[in-house]
């Protein structure tokens, strides 16, 4: 579920969605781990984080550079403040391509002229014209792929006073324009104008920034249809306090002693910057990158049937040559590079191909009457090295990076299958896979363990209902292996074998109560099993 979603649901779920304003990464952390639901990437914070005013003074890359970093920084949605758009139309335009792209839930802009000056400022505060200002709104809305992508209309009315006609005057015009939600701004020390507003106009759910009257209390909220409460720079002035207060203490004492019960702890910084799983990682990849997990790369069965332009030769998938370099190279160099080194080949068709590689290889002389799981199976089975190991199997027309070896290394989980977001416009979407959790794709969850479980694996799933497909490759710790080689020979002394591949094997393992975990990645692989797959191959790989 991306993050647009994730708000969308939230504003259902919840009386009221609490978002806090940050200017960075850590805030974004700090923010999540306190329990709130969402990130406001503050356009004041992240001014004041540069040292200079907010009034358009940095650019839409600056800003959107920090947003992206909350962003990666935690699971929660950011909606972005964006001024006034940073421009005209063409400017709002750009910006939600880059945003959107950039997996921010939503943006905010305001009805201002640009440049802008902070609400806060004293002095006059000149406002957009309104037709104008929708023009931006139905913009952005015409712009955004995403149906969930979030746009919030910012009304300034009250701010600059010019009373609140005009402001229910401009928020039914931005309603009308196409936008999600309208944020009404107030500088008064009591919410009555924000009250006020909020019985006159109802066309959409409302949000609000309490800054200058902080005793409206979220109870009072949902009541008005205010959805969205945004506490908006309070991490930055909070900051800002502690900072002086430190610096003061140890500029008088001329010591650290005086401060050092009053801040947080170097484990605390640690944790939040994430050490223990990197400390986690290392131990596996020395761990794993040695002796302790072997490949197992099945290419014994027939090319594939829609590979006919591509290999005239009719060799096995896995020796087709993409710009000069067979399949399986390039991925035996992707593995030397990572230490691999226990390879284990099954053969079958024009075995005799495979001569010239010095790698441990069993013919499946059977091959035109198994299945690829036989194929498997008769490595695990007739090699003496697999045992008591670790396995990666990679299927041999999978052409893969090192970041998917990295993160397969760095797994604890008992057996994991490799997914990835279906993906229609190369027709690689044969192993379809149905997932517990919806794929995220905010940079962030693709780097981290997130426990997936996959509830059903196989070719005849319906491409609608299913969240992800299957990457061809697998892993399986050492209890793993044992598990697999278990269940495979009792189905084979049942005589049920026969109507197994490696995904049915799967399928069945699941039904019968073991959990299969979801490695989530996010591209870094290609599957090549027809002419469409084999000529984009040869684009992007020299």
């Amino acid at each position: 579920m991306n993050k647009s979603k994730i708000l969308r649901k939230q504003l259902i779920d919840r009386d009221v969605v609490r978002i806090v304003g940050a200017h960075d990464g850590l805030g974004s952390k700090l923010i999540a781990k306190s329990g709130f639901e969402g990130v406001w990437a503050s356009g004041l914070e992240i001014s004041a984080s540069h040292g200079v005013p907010d009034a358009n003074i940095l650019t839409m890359t600056d800003y959107l550079e920090r947003a992206c970093e909350m962003n990666e920084a935690s699971t929660l949605p950011v909606i972005a403040d964006c001024d006034t758009g940073y421009g005209n139309v063409n400017n709002v335009i750009h910006l939600v391509e880059k945003y959107e792209r950039n997996g921010i839930a939503g943006i905010c802009i305001e009805d201002k002229i640009f440049p802008k000056t902070n609400s806060f400022i004293s002095g006059k505060q000149e406002l957009a014209n309104i037709d104008e200002f929708s023009g931006k709104i139905e913009a952005a809305k015409n712009t955004q792929k995403s149906k969930d992508f979030f746009v919030i209309a910012r009304i300034e009315a009250l701010i600059a006073g010019w009373g609140m006609e005009e402001a229910i005057k401009r928020a039914n015009a931005y309603a009308d324009a196409g936008a999600d939600a309208v944020l009404i701004h107030s500088k008064k020390k009591e919410p009555d104008e924000i009250v006020e507003f909020c019985k006159l106009f109802n066309k959409l759910p409302k949000v609000v920034v309490p800054t200058t009257y902080p005793t409206f209390n979220e109870k009072e909220m949902p009541k008005l249809g205010i959805k969205i409460v945004i506490y908006a720079n309070h991490i930055l002035r909070s900051s800002i306090k502690a900072i002086n207060e430190t610096l003061e203490e140890i500029s008088k004492s001329k010591e650290l002693s005086s401060v050092d019960k009053k801040i947080t702890t170097l484990s605390e910084v640690f944790e939040l910057q994430g050490v223990k799983q990197l400390k986690h990682n290392e131990e596996r990849y020395l761990k794993s990158n040695q002796v302790n997990t072997n490949i197992i790369i099945p290419a014994a069965g027939l090319p594939p049937s829609d590979l006919t332009k591509s290999n005239t030769d009719k060799k096995p998938v896995t020796l087709l040559e993409i710009n000069g370099k067979t399949i399986l190279d390039r991925n035996l160099q992707v593995l030397n590079r990572n230490n691999l080194t226990n390879v284990f080949l099954t053969t079958g068709y024009k075995n005799e191909l495979f001569d010239s590689y010095k790698l441990k290889i069993k013919k499946n002389k059977n091959f035109e009457n198994t299945t690829q799981l036989d194929s498997i199976m008769a490595a695990v089975e007739n090699f003496s090295e697999t045992k008591n190991k670790s396995l990666i199997i990679i299927f041999s027309d999978i052409l893969f990076e090192d970041e998917i070896l990295h993160r397969i290394l760095s797994s604890d989980n008992e057996i994991s299958l490799v997914i990835d977001k279906v993906n229609k416009s190369l027709g690689r979407h044969n192993d379809l896979i149905i997932a517990e959790k919806d794929p995220f794709r905010d940079g962030r969850i693709l780097t981290s363990h997130r426990k997936n479980k996959i509830i059903k694996i196989g070719k005849t799933l319906e491409i609608k209902k299913a969240n992800f497909e299957f990457c061809g490759i697998s892993y399986f710790s050492k209890n793993g292996v044992e598990k697999l080689r278990d269940v495979y020979l009792k189905l084979k002394k049942s005589k049920k074998k026969e109507n197994f591949d490696f995904m049915a094997l799967i399928q069945h393992m699941i039904d019968n109560g073991q959990e299969i975990s979801g490695l989530e990645v996010n591209g870094g692989w290609l599957e090549v099993r027809n002419d469409k797959q084999f000529d984009y191959a040869k684009k992007i790989f020299e």
